[in-house]
């Protein structure tokens, strides 16, 4: 499954957005500016998106990459 197919079926399965998760995770602190906030570790991340949002590990560590930095776009 590529990247893109992992955000499209996160926003159809939670009906929020990549930006939306952005907003969100900068809420809470996870991330600032320049990717992921310091001292932040992805189970922080994940465990948070599993529990509120009902998704498995794979898609968890899409939303962390992508928070992260990574684009649809990246291979």
């Amino acid at each position: 499954m590529s990247f893109q197919a992992y955000l499209d079926n996160i926003q159809a399965k939670t009906g929020k957005s990549p930006s939306d998760f952005k907003a969100m995770a900068a809420e809470k602190g996870f991330v600032g500016p320049d990717g992921i906030a310091p001292g932040v570790k992805a189970t922080q991340i994940t465990d948070w998106l599993k529990a509120d949002f009902g998704l498995g590990h794979g898609h968890a560590m899409a939303i962390f990459a992508l928070l992260k930095g990574k684009t649809s776009s990246a291979s």
